[in-house]
């Protein structure tokens, strides 16, 4: 239940009603913001209706540069007022109606669905934003947005697609290499159009995303100085000395096959799998660790596919990490279509290319021909 304003607050409300509007548009905008902010939670539906009544004409009357603070002000206010947030979403200017357009819940679908047929395509890219976007949203905003809203809603973890609106993504991604190395990095990309973007990608593409950390895993932690291979949370180092020679021995004896790969990540001796991976794909144990524990499978399924073990190992390996979630059945099906489609010259190029990079290397993109 809303509790009443307080006498005074009112009067100073309807004061700033009553009192040269005219004269004053931008003054008394600024005034009628700051006392509703200040009273938003002792306010009256009826109030806040008034302040509707008092909005909407003076926003008409407003350049869009002086209504940017009131957007931004408004934006994340559950009880701002409906006409005001409304008035301001359709705004034809874009920098005006942006703030409600990415944040605003006062906004309905069918709202945005008008917004996104009728304004600009600024417009759009501010609603690509918004923090969860329906299939329904999303069909009309590729339909009618251009490369950038293309490439602003694959970036959005929070955007769902309709099976013809994944098409239509991957379809535009064939001619736009950012957009495929965006779809790439979605975790819930359907495996047959995973498969298909890999079979049309160039290798460099593929050697960026796969190497690459989940944007929505990024924004959930600090980010790493390092490059595109996550690396695990911060704990004790741990000395590989004992498994590196370990597994060197079974090398020289010729048993360091599938098998023992995959009886190492069965008993959970990742040290030795860790060993195990640095040895057959000639890459540093530091460039290797951190994909055990990364919150992305793909540099993992590089790492087994360029030291030639099988799925079956591969898929052991990412059953059993230690302190991990388990993968969900669609993230092992998107891991096999990586493994399966995957060249092993490329593997091993892209592990190479992500171990540079975690050295802080240059590299030559243009080195990666298969």
């Amino acid at each position: 239940m809303v509790v009443a304003a307080s006498p005074d607050a009112a009067r100073k409300l309807d004061g700033a009603v009553n009192n040269g509007l005219a004269q004053h548009d931008v003054q008394i905008l600024k005034q009628v913001t700051d006392l509703f902010l200040s009273n938003v939670e002792r306010l009256r539906e009826s109030q806040i209706n008034a302040l509707d009544e008092l909005l909407v004409p003076l926003i008409d009357r407003t350049e869009a540069s002086a209504l940017v603070q009131l957007s931004e002000a408004l934006s994340t206010i559950e009880l701002a007022p409906g006409k005001t947030i409304r008035t301001l979403a359709f705004h034809n200017d874009a920098s005006a109606a942006a703030p409600v357009l990415r944040n605003s819940s006062r906004l309905s679908e069918s709202d945005l669905i008008e917004i996104a047929k009728t304004r600009s395509q600024q417009h759009l890219l501010a609603i690509c934003e918004r923090k969860t976007l329906s299939e329904a949203l999303t069909d009309v905003l590729m339909r009618l947005g251009d490369v950038n809203v293309s490439n602003a809603l694959a970036r959005n973890a929070g955007a769902k697609f309709s099976e013809c609106g994944y098409a239509t993504l991957v379809g535009r991604s064939e001619r736009d290499e950012s957009l495929a190395e965006k779809l790439g990095l979605r975790s819930d990309l359907p495996a047959n159009l995973l498969r298909e973007i890999l079979s049309k990608a160039a290798d460099i593409v593929l050697a960026r995303f796969l190497t690459a950390p989940r944007p929505v895993v990024q924004r959930n932690r600090q980010a790493s100085d390092g490059p595109g291979v996550e690396q695990r949370a911060a704990g004790p180092k741990i000395d590989y000395t004992k498994a590196q020679s370990e597994v060197l021995a079974l090398n020289r004896a010729g048993k360091l096959t599938d098998s023992t790969v995959n009886r190492f990540a069965v008993v959970g001796e990742y040290d030795n799998v860790v060993a195990a991976l640095s040895l057959k794909t000639d890459v540093k144990i530091e460039a290797i660790a951190p994909l055990i524990g990364g919150d992305r499978l793909y540099g993992l399924i590089v790492a087994c596919k360029a030291a030639k073990l099988s799925w079956s190992a591969t898929k052991m390996i990412i059953r059993n990490r230690p302190d991990c979630p388990p993968a969900s059945q669609r993230e092992f099906e998107q891991a096999q279509v990586i493994y399966e489609g995957l060249l092993l010259s490329l593997a091993q190029w892209t592990i190479r290319f992500g171990a540079d990079r975690m050295d802080g290397k240059k590299v030559d993109r243009r080195a990666g021909a298969r």
